[in-house]
């Protein structure tokens, strides 16, 4: 099932959607969900990107996190050019469905973020500016 998109089912009914134990995401009109990643060993929120079918499935599949580039309009494993792997501990799935939130270990330098810093969340607004904080 590695590479091709993965169709699941749709919950047949709302308490199914909320309460069942079936994997039956909510995919936007665009057909992605939200996916929120932190690490699985301090809870520091690293990142939100998107996901497709494809990238949930991979990500279930094979432990390591899969994403979809808006951007770029391609499926990406995190961590594949920058060796900022993310290896997946738990996934979780809000209560209908429509975002994921990934536990990781980050592998390689621990980062998260293309600019630079361990999570994308990297600044902080002070006086209506943007201001860089690392911590």
């Amino acid at each position: 099932m590695i590479g091709m998109t993965a169709a699941f089912p749709t919950a047949p009914s709302t308490t199914a959607l909320e309460r069942g134990s079936e994997i039956a995401p909510r995919f936007d009109a665009n057909g992605l969900i939200a996916a929120v990643t932190t690490d699985a060993g301090t809870g520091e929120v690293l990142m939100l990107a998107w996901m497709n079918a494809e990238a949930l499935r991979l990500t279930l599949d094979t432990g390591y996190a899969h994403y979809w580039s808006r951007s770029r309009g391609e499926l990406w494993k995190k961590g594949e050019t920058s060796g900022q792997l993310q290896l997946v501990q738990e996934i979780r799935v809000d209560c209908d469905q429509d975002a994921v939130l990934l536990k990781v270990l980050p592998q390689g330098d621990g980062g998260a973020c293309h600019v630079g810093f361990r999570s994308c969340f990297y600044r902080v607004v002070e006086d209506g500016k943007l201001v860089e904080r690392s911590e």
